[in-house]
């Protein structure tokens, strides 16, 4: 195959040769968020029409199929395969048209769900159908699978809402399907082309009057909104009687095996009444939330939604979602979450007490608080994290996307449940069961070691049963989340042999050549081939600098990745994870492909060394180390982690480059510095010398070098102390990082100075640097001596009536993280002891503040504005309320969080040329466009060094330490 050829003619990316780069582009598209993985032939990111029309070509004259791909969030293998992977994510993008008076838009189809809906939101419209990764899904995705989501029961399906497409056929031709007359199609099936031909074949098919009664008996039931098997052609009949029809009909739901997709025009709807409010209905059993259920539907609520016990589990102590917990009461063995909207809060206060009384009346329910406003979200992110949350259970047995997309009538689901757990039952398997209790869809997920070949054979054999159940109901195989490679094999079971052959007859139609998404719906491998796991197979054991045993092993760190996506998310959305891949567009830098890569090769890698392959390295080379992935992933994959210690073992392997090293000695280099302040600060801020030592360290030419103090910290210090009053209340210790000691140095003396004027008494222990900059490159086992050393020293005199106070987040959030995984079993219970005292000195300001210690009279009553940027660790750890409050103190200082992520410099990262235009990329995102819109009179506050360096830098404005607008508001 000549990929060079195709370049030629080819103005996106294509990735397809034996380089590393290429090889590692290949292997993060081998999975999506499925059971399945298959390295394809090559990755194309076309930037237009007309190189999907190249790759059409290419794909015909080489027998090859292409592989349309969105967000890859697919749960049935859609675009996992060895073909060509077309990404349209990062190019089609485009919003071409709104018509608010008719209430429609036309755009590309990689506008991702929720982006779409904040820039129609002024129009005062929305597209309306809601997948739990609306966050990331793109509208091509939608389409593909005839996505549903939360509302579906009033807004329905895409399909519903899918006016046009713009697609390219498998000959090249370029066509616009919408509704047709009945004249209008006999016409253009007289026409001689691939469009004529299809228009021909398919009113042949639907006017056979057998055809006809076969699908009338086969397909699913109408009553039942989720039917998404195979192709619509019960809709498309329904349609049809009517006079005309619309083509979208198929190409919704068909999973890119039809057509290539360029261009829609999508339905709008008003939006929905701003008054919302959320039934928690709580129940004792999972059969009476199903019959709850149907109770809660006459009652014509927005959603009806299930959580099952696994998933409140597993929000236990997770960083984000234990905080969602609020409503919880009691330990209900599911939860129905069930959502009205309304104009006013009287009209919600009564649908809702009307529902709870019918369900007392019925017996149904034991709790039922009502969610209103903004605390809905909180509730609603529970539900959509669930995939994710469930990834966290232990073992090799987990749970799998497999009949997950089963449908029947609402009115069936409790009796349908209840049969598929007494099959499950005798496979001895159980099960998460969540999601659309109110369209008659629950994702039931069973708990599998795909692993094994016996578990290799249940999964299949589970299916396999469970088709028998859902033809039982009349229901259908999959209701939104599609056939694919997963299902596929068993729609002439669930359907007939008859409607099966149709299916083929309409795949052949459409495409004779085979080249769109081949083997997915029609003629698919066996279901249990081409899976993640080989089964039987013996892992060796990985040996390790950091210690996994909270997360089993390293490997199961990186299998938590379900590749549901979230780490897609684009700045609208909001959030911080991941900084680059909202940058760069890239499915290479998203945390889920850093876990997948490092999966593929921990458990494929022929080396002794796994990880000293440089395919690891062009995928985590963009990894900024937020930590943003600890928290915002469901999953808690800590990529962070994983990538500090790829780090030190590719450097076992290939030594360790010479700016890692200088970055790493970063306290040295300062601590010369700081011996000649002056000459230091000047060589560093001229533009001739400064720029020979940014050439030699392979540093950016537009990134200025920090300066150094005019004396340390602790030098300072020893003489402050020696003047300053003794006699305090409290003792703090203030852990004196290496930033503080040597760069900010006057944010040190000016932590100090409030917190004495506070009434806190201030010693600095004799101790190491923090490790950050060994850790942030790698170096984990010099991190690993430093922080034992620190460890040791600090935790004979931290306690908790004495705690440990940092100024820096990335420096002394190291006790709350790093060290944890780190320390010598010797040093367990003294490393706890040490992260459960130690403070972001926000975050004890605040908690003084809180128990009445601290007085808002004590600082001026002058009205500002203060503009706050989160620094990554802060968000990760939860601390960003924390500063909020204590910037608040003041009592007429009004705190407006920046809605930013990452700010884009993340230590080092921001210096070294080959990122610096990615990083500048991250901070405008929203950091430095925010920052520069501000008012010259509104204080910007950081409390990361690399932060406030990334705004002086990016927006020529000097922004603040929150210790520092403190002080100066102190009376």
């Amino acid at each position: 195959m000549d990929f060079k050829q195709l370049e030629t003619v080819f103005s996106g990316e294509l990735f397809y040769d034996s380089s590393s780069l290429h090889q590692a582009q290949k292997m993060v598209y081998a999975t999506d968020a499925s059971v399945y993985q298959e390295q394809p032939l090559a990755v194309a990111l076309p930037k237009n029409k007309e190189d999907v029309k190249a790759l059409i070509r290419f794909a015909n004259q080489n027998k090859v199929s292409l592989i349309p791909r969105a967000a890859g969030t697919s749960l049935a293998g859609q675009v996992v395969g060895n073909g060509i992977v077309v990404d349209i994510s990062k190019y089609f993008k485009k919003i071409i048209e709104v018509n608010a008076e008719e209430r429609w838009v036309r755009l590309e189809p990689g506008i991702i769900r929720d982006d779409l809906n904040a820039f129609l939101k002024p129009y005062g419209l929305l597209f309306a159908p809601e997948t739990s990764t609306a966050s990331r899904a793109m509208i091509g995705g939608m389409v593909g699978n005839n996505s549903c989501g939360l509302h579906s029961i009033v807004w329905g399906d895409t399909r519903q809402h899918l006016l046009e497409a713009t697609v390219l056929l498998s000959n090249g031709e370029e066509v616009v399907l919408k509704y047709r007359t009945g004249a209008e199609m006999d016409a253009m099936a007289a026409v001689d082309t691939l469009e004529g031909h299809i228009y021909r074949q398919l009113l042949t098919l639907l006017n056979d009057p057998v055809n006809a009664s076969v699908i009338r008996e086969h397909y699913p039931k109408k009553s039942l909104k989720r039917r998404n098997t195979g192709y619509a052609l019960d809709m498309l009949q329904d349609e049809r009687s009517s006079g005309g029809f619309n083509l979208c009909r198929l190409i919704a739901g068909s999973e890119g095996t039809l057509a290539f997709v360029t261009e829609v025009r999508l339905n709008l709807l008003p939006l929905p009444p701003a008054k919302d409010a959320l039934v928690c209905i709580h129940c004792a059993s999972l059969a009476e939330s199903l019959h709850a259920n149907n109770i809660v539907l006459r009652h014509h609520p927005m959603a009806s939604e299930l959580v099952d016990k696994y998933i409140m589990d597993f929000t236990k102590g997770h960083p984000v979602y234990h905080q969602n917990r609020f409503f919880i009461e009691g330990a209900p063995e599911a939860l129905l979450m069930v959502e009205f909207m309304e104009h006013s809060e009287a009209a919600l206060d009564e649908k809702a007490a009307a529902l709870i009384a019918d369900l007392k009346k019925n017996g149904l329910g034991y709790a039922y608080p009502v969610i209103k406003g903004p605390q809905t979200k909180l509730v609603w992110d529970i539900r959509k994290a669930g995939l994710g949350l469930i990834r966290n259970m232990p073992g090799d047995v987990q749970p799998v996307n497999l009949i997950e997309d089963c449908a029947v009538s609402p009115e069936d689901l409790p009796a349908y449940i209840e049969e598929l757990q007494h099959l499950l039952k005798r496979y001895g398997l159980s099960a998460s069961y969540y999601a659309h209790a109110g369209a008659g869809e629950l994702h039931v997920e069973p708990m599998i070691n795909l692993k094994t070949a016996s578990g290799k054979e249940t999964f299949r054999n589970v299916l396999k049963d469970t088709v028998t159940l859902v033809k039982k109901y009349n229901g259908s195989l999959s209701g939104e989340h599609g056939d694919g490679r997963l299902r596929g094999e068993f729609i002439a079971s669930a359907m007939g042999e008859e409607v099966y052959r149709l299916l083929q007859q309409v795949k052949h139609i459409f495409d004779p050549g085979n080249i769109f998404n081949a083997r997915k719906i029609v003629d698919t491998p066996k279901m249990n081939e081409q899976l993640r796991y080989d089964p039987g197979k013996q892992q060796q054991p990985v040996k390790t600098v950091f210690d996994y045993t909270r997360q089993e092993n390293i490997l199961r760190l990186t299998e938590k990745c379900s590749g549901s996506g979230d780490c897609r998310k684009s700045h609208v959305t909001g959030g911080t994870m991941c900084p680059s891949y909202m940058a760069t567009l890239q499915e290479k830098d998203t945390t889920r492909a850093r876990a997948n890569i490092l999966r593929q090769f921990l458990t494929s890698s022929h080396k002794q060394n796994p990880f000293d392959h440089p395919e690891i390295k062009e995928v985590m080379d963009l990894c900024l180390s937020c930590k943003a992935c600890k928290s915002e992933c469901p999953s808690s994959v800590d990529i962070a982690k994983l990538k500090a210690e790829f780090l030190q073992h590719y450097y076992d392997a290939n030594g360790v480059p010479f700016r890692s090293k200088l970055i790493a000695g970063f306290t040295k280099s300062q601590r010369l510095g700081i011996q000649v302040p002056a000459i230091y600060n000047a060589v560093a801020a001229n533009k001739f010398t400064s720029g020979i030592i940014k050439k030699m360290a392979g540093f950016a030419p537009d990134r200025s070098l920090p300066p150094v103090g005019r004396t340390t910290l602790r030098s300072w210090f020893e003489k402050y102390r020696k003047t300053a009053p003794q006699a305090y209340d409290r003792k703090v210790f203030l852990f004196c990082d290496e930033f503080t000691n040597y760069n900010d140095v006057e944010i040190g003396k000016t932590t100090i100075k409030l917190l004495n004027a506070l009434g806190y008494g201030v010693e600095i222990p004799g101790h190491k640097e923090s490790g950050r900059t060994y850790l942030s490159k790698g170096l984990v086992r010099k991190a690993q001596a430093i922080i034992t050393a620190n460890v040791s020293v600090l935790s004979q005199q931290v306690t908790a009536l004495q705690p440990l106070i940092g100024i820096e987040p990335s420096a002394l959030l190291t006790f709350r993280d790093e060290a944890l995984d780190l320390f010598p079993p010797e040093l367990g219970e003294a490393a706890r002891e040490l992260a459960a005292n130690s403070f972001l000195i926000e975050e004890f300001l605040a908690n003084e503040y809180e128990a009445g210690h601290i007085d808002t009279a004590r600082f001026t009553d002058a009205k500002r504005v203060v503009k706050l940027h989160g620094h990554c660790y802060q968000k990760s750890f939860g601390i960003v309320p924390s500063v909020q409050k204590v910037l608040g103190i003041p009592s007429n200082y009004y705190v407006e969080l920046i809605p930013s992520g990452c700010c884009g410099m993340a230590g080092s990262f921001g210096y070294e040329k080959e990122h610096y235009e990615v990083s500048m990329k991250v901070g405008e995102l929203v950091l430095l466009p925010a920052v520069r819109a501000a008012a010259a009179d509104t204080i910007i506050a950081a409390s990361g060094t690399s932060c406030r360096h990334q705004i002086k830098d990016g927006a020529k404005r000097h922004s603040l330490h929150p210790v520092e607008v403190l002080w100066e508001a102190l009376q």
